[in-house]
């Protein structure tokens, strides 16, 4: 047996040497318990601070550690996807370098899954340390609205911090789409899965790199990836207005028969605005799927490493 632990990074080197020796200690625990072997893989999402630096260091110093230097910013779900490729473990465990998921929870998530003989063990967050409300309204939002638009009944209040099998992860390797919504798509490959619930603590250091405009950019990224709801709902809102249009229409033929003028050129302009602003939005949203589908026709890779430590 053995434990591959994927950690992506981007700007953490406030973080990264604490973290790793947790991650360590955690993974030296489990070797004790349960005889697995580890490898801790570190993936440097184009970091412009000492990260990469810090990664060359902890390898010279301990060769399980393991080190991949993507040759720009991907994005976090194509780092996650890079570690997951290199990774040889039985298990993998994904988790941030922020330290706000604890690796000590390595030992019983791995107990966990052999137990139940789950294929994935995923953290589900009972409290959110450090978080501002807005934040958390948002997440809670989030998943929410997530599980009512898509196809597949995503855990609500999970990361990506999770514990995966071999066989999973080889699926996931597998999959060709490039617009990666992790969490989503361990949900869409099925197997035994299982919660395990934590306190999630606030970031050890430095600030987040997930931003609101980021979370806006991941969330349509959740929606567009799993689910044609929004493009029903164009069709939906667009009946809609066709029979408001059509009452309209002819209560003002009424009116005109009768030889009054309908007043107020203001309501006329409201209308107007009403409906190009709803078809501009809803030709957004087309252009959205489109524009993944461009994408995904030119068969570009998903990450491009440019170091690797073996």
């Amino acid at each position: 047996m053995k434990i591959s632990v994927v950690v992506p990074c981007f700007n953490e080197e406030e973080c990264l040497t604490r973290t790793y020796e947790r991650l360590a200690q955690a993974c030296r625990d489990l070797q004790a318990k349960h005889g697995a072997a580890y490898e801790i893989i570190f993936v440097d999402d184009g970091s412009k601070d000492k990260t990469w630096s810090l990664i060359e260091t902890l390898h010279t110093s301990d060769k399980n550690v393991h080190g991949i230097r993507l040759a720009r910013n991907f994005g976090f779900q194509a780092a996650l996807a890079a570690g997951l490729n290199r990774s040889t473990g039985t298990r993998v465990m994904v988790i941030d370098a922020d330290l706000q998921d604890p690796p000590e929870l390595l030992v019983p998530m791995w107990e966990r899954m052999t137990e139940t003989e789950a294929s994935v063990v995923y953290g589900q967050r009972l409290t959110r340390e450090g978080e501002t409300w807005m934040k958390k309204i948002t997440a809670a939002g989030f998943y929410r609205t997530l599980n009512w638009i898509t196809d597949i009944n995503i855990p609500i209040d999970t990361g990506d911090f999770r514990l995966m099998d071999r066989p999973v992860v080889d699926v996931i390797n597998a999959l060709p789409e490039n617009d990666r919504f992790m969490r989503g798509l361990v949900t869409w490959v099925g197997f035994k899965q299982e919660a395990y619930q934590y306190h999630r603590d606030q970031r050890f250091a430095g600030v987040t790199k997930f931003n609101y405009r980021r979370m806006l950019l991941f969330a349509i990224d959740g929606i567009t990836s799993f689910s044609i709801k929004p493009l029903r709902l164009a069709v939906f809102f667009g009946g809609i207005l066709i029979v408001a249009c059509m009452f309209a229409a002819a209560w003002a033929l009424f009116q005109w028969g009768k030889g009054e003028v309908v007043p107020g050129w203001a309501s006329v302009f409201i209308v107007q605005l009403m409906i190009g602003s709803l078809q501009l939005f809803m030709l957004g949203m087309i252009g959205e799927y489109v524009g993944r589908s461009f994408l995904q026709g030119k068969g570009r890779p998903l990450f491009i490493v440019a170091k690797e430590l073996k």
